[in-house]
């Protein structure tokens, strides 16, 4: 309608030639592969440590005194803030990228994980103590199956906070992934592209989402109702 530049709000029309520019390059889909391989990566590693430490704080309620306050107190440092100290320390190779990812997803997910396992129905324990069931196979045969609907949420969460995450992780000195063909199209003043890489990282994250929703569904058969159709 020419209300706005085209410098600053680029039509529709040259948002959607560029996209497809860059699909027939094959350079949006080099970009994609990165940034989930990394998305990915650093999940995988930020799930296992939260599901490690919300086990250790279920079986042993007393070790929640050495690291609760070290977990609540990074829970509310934004991982960005961090950049410069993880540069320092780690480079800017793909470490920095990665501790990024795990930083931001790793706290929804131990905050469900802990919510699950220290919930669980004291009457289903007895019942276990009954049995003459150990700590360990209360926990694997009464907590765990009890808690697997905070588990997955939580999971599902943390692949919300991956995606957000990976626009600044990228910005350090990456040469690849989407956040780096954002970060390089405004410099070379290319809104539409910028445009381009924040249309595909919201429908990525929106697409991985839904089936992690439509899993959740699938392994609880129904029993979760968590408000996300």
């Amino acid at each position: 309608m020419g209300i706005f530049s085209t410098y600053v709000l680029p039509s529709p029309g040259k948002v959607w030639g560029s996209f497809q520019k860059m699909l027939l390059s094959g350079e949006v889909f080099r970009d994609i592969m990165i940034s989930m391989g990394r998305v990915f990566k650093g999940f995988a590693i930020a799930f296992v440590l939260a599901f490690l430490l919300g086990m250790i704080r279920a079986m042993i309620p007393a070790s929640g005194v050495f690291y609760e306050y070290l977990v609540q107190f990074f829970r509310n440092v934004p991982p960005l803030s961090l950049i410069p100290l993880l540069i320092l320390w780690c480079g800017i190779g793909e470490t920095t990228k990665t501790v990024i990812i795990v930083l931001a997803s790793f706290f929804p997910m131990y905050l469900n994980i802990v919510k699950g396992f220290t919930g669980c129905d004291r009457k289903l324990l007895e019942v276990g103590k009954v049995f003459g069931y150990s700590r360990l196979k209360q926990f694997v045969k009464i907590t765990l199956p009890y808690a697997s609907a905070d588990i997955l949420v939580g999971m599902r969460i943390g692949l919300g906070y991956s995606w957000r995450a990976i626009i600044g992780a990228e910005m350090v000195a990456a040469s690849s992934g989407l956040g780096h063909m954002i970060l390089f199209a405004q410099q070379m003043s290319r809104t539409d592209k910028v445009i381009v890489g924040i249309l595909v990282i919201g429908l990525i994250g929106y697409g991985t989402d839904r089936i992690f929703g439509w899993a959740i569904k699938k392994l609880l058969k129904g029993s979760c109702e968590n408000g996300w159709n």
